[in-house]
């Protein structure tokens, strides 16, 4: 199937995934994570994008955004894939591209997945083997949304602010969430969504996205349309 134009709206969340060019490790030291971290607050403050979850793998990058500019996300993610190329490149005495390509999106219907891709983004290490708890995991957005870790990065969605009156009881809710993994038709439909570039939604919300951009944010029909075979015996004759 031909790839998806991708398709941004300003107040629409995105989860985004960036991975390494042949899967190869992108982050090889704590200096990487961190200047990586700091270009992305950088950027993200200077085209307008609040960047709500986050993870740092060593071979690719999860993101959990909302734009609040037009082209906010591309413009960011550009400048920030190529500075921490440049930098990646000279601190390593290497040449040439670090990405696979493009990064990849899709569009998040708020009300019924935002909070489950903060669960699918920031469970990431745990379903790699690399820690037990999300919360041993240095390089994700968990210790900010679930144990209240200052970051000048992450911007609270309203969803999370709406767990709790304070930001105590934010953080229990939040905690809470994560006593079951994400797994099953939601992590393939996470997983789908993004990889293929269509919207993570019910249907009227893909109808709704595809009215307002013009473009396909569902999966096509695979196979040739219905009565093709009427159309080709007709123009046969």
């Amino acid at each position: 199937m031909a790839r998806l134009p991708r398709v941004e709206l300003q107040g629409v969340p995105q989860h985004l995934i960036q991975r390494g060019n042949n899967r190869q490790v992108c982050f090889g030291s704590d200096e990487d994570f961190q200047a990586y971290i700091h270009w992305l607050k950088e950027y993200s403050e200077k085209f307008g994008v609040e960047v709500h979850a986050w993870v740092l793998m060593t071979n690719h990058v999860h993101l959990l955004c909302t734009p609040r500019k037009p082209k906010a996300i591309s413009r960011m993610m550009q400048s920030v894939g190529r500075r921490y190329v440049q930098y990646f490149n000279y601190t390593y005495k290497r040449t040439g591209t670090l990405w696979e390509g493009r990064y990849k999106a899709c569009l998040i219907q708020k009300e019924s997945y935002l909070l489950q891709v903060y669960r699918y983004i920031e469970l990431n290490p745990v379903r790699a083997s690399m820690v037990e708890d999300p919360a041993d995991y240095g390089w994700s957005s968990y210790q900010v949304n679930g144990l209240g870790k200052k970051s000048a990065l992450c911007t609270p969605n309203d969803l999370y602010t709406a767990l709790g009156a304070n930001q105590k009881q934010r953080q229990e809710a939040y905690r809470d969430l994560f006593k079951c993994h994400v797994d099953g038709e939601l992590l393939d439909d996470i997983r789908k969504a993004v990889n293929k570039g269509m919207a993570l939604g019910n249907e009227r919300f893909k109808e709704e996205i595809e009215t307002l951009s013009a473009r396909r944010v569902s999966e096509g029909k695979r196979g040739r349309p219905v009565g093709w075979r009427k159309e080709k015996v007709d123009m046969e004759v």
